[in-house]
C-alpha cells in the first residue's frame, strides 16, 4: 500500500511489522512540518495516525474508508523525533472497522491517541 501513498512517502512513513488489522509505523519529524511556534504541526501527528489506520485497517482484502476519526495530543513533538505508531483492530465488522493508535516517542513517550473508524467497501462495490 505505501508504494502507491504519495503523502505517506512524503510523510518518510516507514512499515515496520503488519498483520491482518495491525500495523506498527515510524516517521523522522522534519523542518518543514513545523508550526509556527516551531514544534510539529498538529496535522502532520493526525496524518501520521492516519496513514497508520489505513494501513491496519486495509490489510484485509477490502478498501476501507475513514469515516470518522479524533486524537488527543498528550505531549509535544519536535523537530528531529522519531514517532512511532502503532494500530490495534478494536472492532472487525463486515462493514465497519474500528481502530485505536497510539503514538510514542524515540523516548517511549506517548505523543498521541488516535481512534478511527472506517467504513469498508469491497472491490465489487468501488463506483
Amino acid at each position: 500500500m505505501l508504494q502507491n501513498d504519495a503523502f505517506s512517502q512524503w510523510m518518510g512513513i516507514e512499515v515496520l511489522d503488519s498483520a491482518p488489522g495491525y500495523c506498527k509505523l515510524s516517521m523522522k519529524v522534519r523542518d518543514e512540518m513545523t508550526n509556527g511556534f516551531g514544534v510539529c504541526h498538529g496535522g502532520i501527528t493526525f496524518s501520521f495516525a492516519d496513514s497508520a489506520l489505513a494501513f491496519a485497517s486495509n490489510s484485509r482484502g477490502s478498501i476501507s474508508l475513514a469515516l470518522e476519526n479524533n486524537i488527543n495530543y498528550t505531549k509535544k513533538v519536535n523537530v528531529g523525533d522519531m514517532l512511532i505508531a502503532e494500530t490495534y483492530e478494536l472492532q472487525n465488522g463486515r462493514t465497519i472497522g474500528v481502530y485505536k493508535v497510539r503514538i510514542f516517542n524515540q523516548d517511549e513517550e506517548l505523543a498521541a491517541e488516535f481512534r478511527g473508524t472506517v467504513y469498508r467497501k469491497y472491490m465489487g462495490d468501488m463506483r
